[in-house]
């Protein structure tokens, strides 16, 4: 019985260390972002996946209309998880 317990230790301890290093931030970080996208509103800086930078002029429950053009007028309807960063 010890044998058997000895031969899983290692492999429970990498599962252990895995979950620690890797899983926890990240599922951290997801909530960081989803808590971010819940807090936007019209008028917000934001960097979009694709790397463009834009204001947010309507909000939505899925998607998000954002202005993207200097000077003219362009607005692109975004998915909330196209949505990076907030800019600042």
């Amino acid at each position: 019985m010890n044998q058997a317990v000895a031969q899983f230790a290692p492999l429970l301890l990498i599962m252990v260390v895995f979950y620690f290093l890797i899983m926890r931030p990240q599922q951290k970080k997801f909530k960081a972002h989803q808590a971010m996208l819940a807090a936007l509103k019209v008028g917000d800086k934001v960097v979009l996946a694709a790397g463009f930078k834009g204001r947010v002029t309507k909000v939505g429950e899925q998607f998000y209309t954002v202005d993207i053009g200097q000077g003219a007028r362009i607005e692109v309807e975004v998915e909330r998880n196209a949505i990076a960063a907030k800019a600042e």
